[in-house]
């Protein structure tokens, strides 16, 4: 007995205290609504209704949202605003936070460019803040973007009376209606939640609900990189609905290029921002036509680091060879190490700069052709010296057994008595006059001889002809190759990469 007392006394001081707690969070929370969710018999869904005007808490103090207490009766999250009517009027705008890991490899990631593997950036909540996973497939180059992403539009079915507008716990959404936008070409992406979700849900009196996100996303751009380092890719920011056709739901950008905001305060390592734009198209998919909003922007390559890091060591490497050039033919250790020394380094210089790249990656790009020039230069000045050395070789070869022969002849000579003379030249005067068209020489034969056969002519001709060519290409002085090469080779340099930096920079 008197413990039934003591449990009826409890509770009789427990039911005034709760609710003296209740009225007290009311009053403190004037414009956020307690809620409480109930069936609804018709559409077999949950509805949310307002306890305004169920009470005195609100009423009694003379609020200025008559009829609210009725806002969401019967409302169906699950069915767009006018349905079956027009469509809907997406409005956007973006605060562009940051561009950063603007990459050139191609990488393996998260969504590519069908329909069917992207995933939309509104997600159940209660769920982790994190991006669905989409299907790996090979996607191009990429940028990461932190951005805020606001969206308006009206839903008829929260109009209520008078001119405020109410900000709401972001995790109401998931009991209203929510456009269903993602981003095109998105390989990952993620909602901010430090502290919190980073969510605003804001509702106007005309109907009109303000929703904004802070996304990070990482987004696949195709990039040209025939020119690279001094290219100028442009990139996109796509967004569309995921599963609304242009019957149900139109994006439009809010103020036009003044929607975006944020591009000009970027400063970026490797780029510098060019231009932006902002678009509004239609895509074709297979279940239908999309609204898309686009935002295009140009970036363009800072080439001050590549002409210090690559160009610059590349170009003395080339300086350096032509030093072979004032060392003499003797030398042979001297010139052939610069030689040696200079290609490998231009070699290691040429791995080096692909490096940072993909070795997937296919593109024969602007610094690989200078590259290319500047090895073909030092490769040049090794052969150059390698066809000097030779030939100053093969010339001193051939004066050595001239010698002998030279002597002999000469004691040969002063034997010869003047009646072999006369004979001689008396012999050679008359077959000039026989055979005028016949001149016998050790090096040139004249095939016009009349008592020669066909083959044999042919044979003459071919094996004059050749002689010509090989005196043509013999070098006489090989110490003239290095003399030329003096001119030749620094002149040939200075007109390549005028053409090189002309067309590279202008065209």
């Amino acid at each position: 007995m008197f413990c039934r007392c003591f449990s009826f006394f409890g509770l009789c001081l427990f039911l005034p205290t709760q609710r003296v707690l209740a009225l007290a969070a009311a009053k403190a929370l004037p414009r956020t609504q307690t809620q409480e969710e109930t069936p609804d018999p018709s559409g077999g869904h949950t509805s949310l209704r307002s306890s305004l005007g169920h009470g005195s808490s609100l009423q009694d103090r003379g609020t200025s949202l008559p009829g609210f207490e009725n806002l969401t009766t019967g409302y169906n999250k699950y069915l767009r605003p006018n349905f079956g009517g027009e469509p809907v009027q997406i409005a956007m705008s973006l605060d562009i936070a940051s561009i950063s890991s603007i990459s050139e490899s191609d990488m393996p990631g998260w969504g590519g460019l069908n329909k069917d593997v992207f995933c939309p950036l509104s997600h159940t909540w209660g769920a982790p803040a994190v991006p669905q996973l989409c299907p790996a497939v090979p996607c191009p180059q990429d940028y990461t973007a932190t951005i805020s992403l606001r969206q308006r539009w009206t839903d008829p079915r929260l109009v209520f009376h008078g001119n405020r507008s109410f900000t709401l716990d972001a995790r109401l959404l998931e009991l209203l209606w929510v456009p269903d936008t993602y981003i095109v070409g998105s390989k990952s992406s993620f909602l901010h939640d430090v502290t919190v979700g980073n969510r605003l849900l804001r509702l106007f009196s005309n109907g009109t609900v303000l929703y904004a996100s802070r996304i990070t996303t990482t987004v696949a751009c195709n990039m040209d990189l025939s020119k690279y380092p001094m290219d100028t890719q442009t990139c996109r920011l796509q967004l569309e609905s995921w599963g609304y056709d242009e019957s149900d739901v139109t994006f439009s950008w809010l103020g036009g290029s003044s929607s975006v905001r944020g591009l000009e305060e970027l400063r970026l390592a490797r780029f510098r921002l060019q231009r932006y734009r902002t678009l509004l198209a239609s895509a074709q998919q297979d279940t239908g036509s999309y609204s898309r909003l686009i935002l295009q922007f140009e970036l363009r390559r800072n080439v001050l680091y590549f002409i210090l890091e690559t160009y610059v060591p590349s170009t003395l490497l080339v300086m350096l060879s032509w030093v072979s050039f004032w060392i003499t033919l003797d030398s042979v250790p001297a010139r052939t190490c610069i030689g040696v020394t200079t290609v490998l380094s231009m070699t290691t210089l040429m791995i080096g700069s692909r490096s940072s790249l993909s070795k997937t990656n296919c593109f024969i790009k602007a610094i690989d052709v200078y590259l290319g020039i500047c090895f073909s230069f030092i490769f040049g000045a090794l052969v150059e010296y390698a066809v000097a050395h030779y030939s100053s070789s093969q010339k001193c070869a051939a004066k050595v057994p001239q010698e002998g022969p030279a002597n002999e002849l000469t004691e040969e000579m002063e034997e010869v008595n003047i009646t072999n003379i006369l004979n001689n030249s008396i012999t050679s005067y008359k077959q000039k006059i026989s055979f005028t068209s016949i001149d016998i020489s050790s090096d040139n034969v004249n095939c016009s001889d009349l008592t020669m056969k066909s083959h044999e002519k042919i044979k003459c001709v071919l094996r004059n002809k050749m002689h010509r060519i090989i005196g043509y290409f013999t070098i006489q002085n090989p110490g003239n190759v290095d003399h030329y090469s003096k001119l030749l080779f620094p002149l040939f340099f200075m007109v390549i990469n005028v053409f090189y930096w002309t067309y590279y920079l202008y065209f």
